[in-house]
């Protein structure tokens, strides 16, 4: 036991009260949720193309230089600082010095928590040991001398996320210690209030982004114990000019920018289970439906030029002409499966799966590998006559969102409740889950979404009774589910569910026809519209100048040698997802009529 000699008995009788309170709010958090997430080391990706582009991501991110990315903070803090500078957003002239530090241990941590990899945890704990040698006697912990004026709560965020995972999936001790280290080192630069991210924010902080402070204080309330951090959560909830209004229906998103307000959501989401006031759960149910019904392209990006539009008014329409910034892609892609994770747990609904589904295919799977030296895929781009290309600047903020992203897919593909297992996502992998004291590993054996084939195989170690539930897009117009080859009645749109005794030789086959569909930009621009197959927007490929085609020539479509082929109005057009695209010139709306 430790000593406790030195310590005042208000001190002991202080964190005796806190650790009490920490335990009754992490019992009460667990009420809120109808469906848990499975851990990192519960779920392995075993192939397709999510698991091909993780480990593109994970080798590029493990040869990342130590010293470089420590080197802005050697500086600052006035020690040996080899190694090259890192350039562009990161420098201490930078847009955001060493912003990315953060993202960097988090990522890793998550990675190295799925894989069981420990190259990944030991370069996160060399990062964390170097950073931390850089804090000095007033354990300020920003890269910048003048922190205050360099996007702190931003910055902290990163910090503060990339501790907390450190410390909690790798059990490193070092980030443990050190995130209140940083906390209190960030508090003489950060503000002592909320505010929304307006051209009239205070002087201090005109472009910084606390959205997100709220979430990861309540983690670390859960981590430490600490009662301030609980209180301080509940200081930068942005409810007046946010959570409020949007519980009530009123949609203030018009003209706010896309990033910031939706991964705020995660801390109204966060304050829910914490707090268990309804006021969150309605605001973030209402915005995911402002976003799906007022602001989404058909690949379920948003925010053009990084603002939400006015609905109802074609402006939505008008962005396809007036910029290629049409979604920050790796950013906007987190602050949204996020939400649709949070949403997911909560109500237990498919219809927050099919929308991550379709921005996960569609977006962030499709981004390019990073290149060179700092360059990395930021924008989607759904202007005609398009192609896929870098940032204007290395090391923006979507070089830390892209790791935390895909390390995050194997959270998105199961999860469960007592008695109950969900599969939420399709992708080729495995989970790992006990019911009734018994073990049962159920896997998925796919291509997609490359197929239309899923099957699923559940192996218990000996027979055990549950629920296996499956979702059935509602895309999925004839979808078909066979129990050992008999077949089971589903609806789309819902989670199908197979109770019964489970057995090693059970097998369980989903058959998801993809259709096309054409959809809409918006509602003033109907004839304006994407092409969908199944679940995946399609691009047309080497585009002439006009692109007209008939709807009934679409729903014609064919397979060719190339890809998918229809016959335009000026000749045939030919066709490929997406997140396939790679270098070549593309086009994402035609005029339908």
């Amino acid at each position: 036991m430790p000593s406790t000699r030195g310590i005042s008995r208000r001190a002991l009788l202080g964190g005796a009260a806190s650790l009490v309170f920490a335990g009754g709010a992490r019992a009460a958090a667990e009420d809120r949720y109808k469906l848990r997430e499975f851990t990192y080391a519960d779920v392995s990706l075993t192939g397709g193309p999510l698991a091909r582009q993780v480990e593109r991501l994970r080798l590029h991110y493990l040869g990342l230089d130590e010293d470089r990315i420590l080197k802005v903070y050697r500086q600052r803090a006035g020690l040996r600082a080899p190694g090259a500078d890192m350039g562009g957003w990161y420098d201490a002239n930078g847009f955001v010095p060493g912003h990315l530090i953060g993202q960097f241990i988090s990522g890793l941590s998550r990675l190295a928590a799925n894989h069981g990899d420990q190259a990944c945890a030991a370069k996160a704990e060399r990062l964390i040991h170097g950073y931390a040698a850089t804090l000095g006697p007033t354990d300020n912990p920003f890269a910048s001398p003048i922190a205050s004026t360099t996007w702190p709560c931003y910055i902290l965020d990163k910090y503060e996320i990339g501790l907390l995972d450190a410390a909690s999936l790798t059990g490193n001790e070092e980030a443990r210690k050190l995130l209140p280290r940083v906390i209190s080192g960030a508090l003489p630069f950060i503000p002592d209030h909320t505010y929304d991210r307006t051209p009239d924010s205070p002087k201090q902080a005109p472009y910084d982004e606390p959205y997100i402070l709220s979430e990861n204080l309540f983690r670390s309330f859960e981590l430490t114990g600490d009662r301030q951090y609980f209180d301080m959560a509940k200081k930068y909830l942005l409810n007046t000019e946010f959570f409020d209004p949007l519980s009530e229906g009123r949609n203030i998103l018009p003209g706010k920018h896309g990033y910031s307000h939706v991964i705020a959501l995660s801390s109204g989401a966060k304050a829910y289970e914490m707090l268990g006031d309804e006021k969150y759960l309605r605001a973030l149910r209402n915005a995911w439906d402002m976003l799906e019904q007022t602001q989404q392209y058909a690949s379920g990006a948003w925010a053009a030029k990084e603002a939400f539009v006015r609905p109802h008014l074609g402006e939505l329409a008008d962005t396809l002409t007036a910029t290629r910034e049409h979604f920050e892609t790796p950013c906007g892609y987190y602050a949204h499966s996020k939400l649709a994770r949070y949403l997911l747990g909560f109500t237990g609904e498919a219809r927050y799966a099919d929308g991550l589904e379709r921005v996960l295919l569609n977006t962030i799977l499709g981004a390019l590998d990073p290149r060179g030296d700092g360059e990395y895929f930021y924008y989607s781009d759904y202007h005609a006559r398009a192609k896929k290309g870098f940032y204007k600047k290395k090391w923006p903020c979507c070089a830390g969102t892209l790791l935390q992203s895909v390390a995050d897919y194997p959270l998105n593909l199961y999860f469960h409740a007592p008695g109950e297992l969900y599969v939420s996502l399709f992708a080729a992998s495995e989970v790992r889950w006990k019911t009734g004291g018994v073990p049962v590993t159920v896997s998925q054996r796919t291509e997609f979404p490359e197929s239309e084939a899923v099957e699923v195989r559940v192996a218990p170690e000996r027979p055990v009774e549950f629920t296996l539930r499956l979702r059935i897009p509602a895309w999925c117009r004839s979808p078909r589910l066979l129990l050992n080859g008999k077949p089971v009645a589903i609806e789309a749109g819902t989670f199908a569910a197979i109770h019964r005794t489970w057995r090693r030789s059970d097998k369980v086959e989903l058959s998801l026809p993809f259709a096309v569909r054409a959809v809409p930009v918006d509602d003033l621009n109907p004839q304006t519209a994407a092409v969908m197959h199944g679940p995946l927007m399609l691009s047309v490929m080497e585009p002439a100048a006009e692109l007209a085609v008939s709807l009934d020539a679409l729903m014609a479509m064919r397979r060719a040698e190339s890809g998918l082929q229809c016959e335009g109005q000026s000749g045939p057009l030919r066709f490929k997802p997406f997140y396939q695209v790679q270098s070549e010139l593309y086009s994402t709306y035609l005029q339908t009529k």
